[in-house]
């Protein structure tokens, strides 16, 4: 009885041990990707968000989450990479299993414009997202009688159809980019969000300031780099929510800085993460070139060394 007790306990861990994503966060996780691959095919970014949101459970569900099939898609004849079975509208169905996220999007827009039953669609305008809706349905993506109706509710609610016109989710067309105490950043630089990001060298290794509403992915998805790439530079853990005007490091950062900045006076609020983050150096070597403990924070008029010391 009792090993049954504890069976039930680690079964009920295990199934509440990730962290629900909410709507808003898949939106503003995925808006990116969503909107390249609208102009990549056609198909409107906010039905495909919305097919995201609804078919993943806003990227909760198993089989996004342990296949990162976000749109449900099935195996088909011509599918010829990995796969998974669930239970769906018939037992032990087959769907698609991907590396990555990205993976997923580029191949609903693969299976739609691949597919002849959708061709109608293309016919129809991008901004048309009640058209494609209906069409979706007609065609025969989901069996749900009310399944073009949901789609419409989500773009609604969400206001998703402003990524038709790659207006972001937040309203905001540009980002006003801040000085974080590095040159050449200036404090009334406006980019727009869907341009090439703006990138600066600090300490001589590229870097990109943080917009409103940025997330690491949209960021990755932006540059065309691998998400774990930007966590790992910036000495962040999976799922850090950066805040506007950070610095994101795109490049691995520097053992130390240039001689013309050798030292570094602690005010309030610096750790040690921002010092590094702020000049450009590895956290780690960091710690140890001021014999501070890794976690531990500096005193306030403490001096940091941003090289050996003596060096210079």
């Amino acid at each position: 009885m009792k090993q049954s007790f504890l069976f039930i306990i680690l079964i009920t861990t295990s199934l509440f041990s990730y962290s629900q994503i909410s709507r808003n966060d898949y939106i503003q996780r995925y808006q990116i990707l969503a909107i390249e691959e609208m102009v990549r095919s056609g198909i409107p970014a906010s039905i495909t968000i919305a097919q995201g949101c609804l078919e993943s459970g806003n990227g909760n569900s198993e089989l996004s989450r342990k296949s990162n099939n976000h749109f449900g898609i099935k195996c088909k004849k011509n599918w010829k990479g990995k796969k998974v079975h669930y239970d769906d509208d018939a037992k032990n169905e087959c769907f698609r299993k991907y590396k990555t996220v990205e993976d997923s999007y580029i191949d609903h827009t693969n299976f739609l414009t691949d597919n002849p039953r959708y061709a109608s669609l293309f016919k129809l305008k991008t901004t048309d997202y009640k058209g494609w809706a209906h069409g979706l349905k007609k065609a025969g993506y989901a069996t749900n009688k009310s399944y073009a109706h949901r789609l419409i509710d989500i773009i609604e609610a969400n206001k998703l159809y402003r990524l038709d016109y790659k207006i972001s989710y937040d309203e905001l067309i540009t980002y006003e980019l801040a000085d974080m105490g590095s040159e050449g950043v200036s404090n009334s630089l406006s980019i727009n969000a869907f341009q090439a990001r703006k990138i600066e060298k600090r300490n001589r290794v590229k870097s990109v300031v943080v917009g409103k509403g940025d997330t690491y992915e949209i960021i990755a998805q932006r540059l065309d780099v691998k998400n774990w790439v930007l966590y790992k530079y910036n000495d962040q853990s999976a799922g850090y929510r950066p805040r506007e005007n950070e610095i994101v490091y795109i490049k691995p950062k520097k053992n130390k800085t240039k001689k013309d900045k050798l030292t570094h006076l602690v005010e309030t609020g610096d750790s040690m993460h921002y010092i590094s983050q702020l000049y450009g150096i590895k956290l780690s070597p960091l710690y140890r070139r001021n014999q501070i403990k890794k976690g531990q924070q500096p005193k306030v008029g403490q001096i940091i060394y941003l090289h050996k010391r003596g060096e210079g």
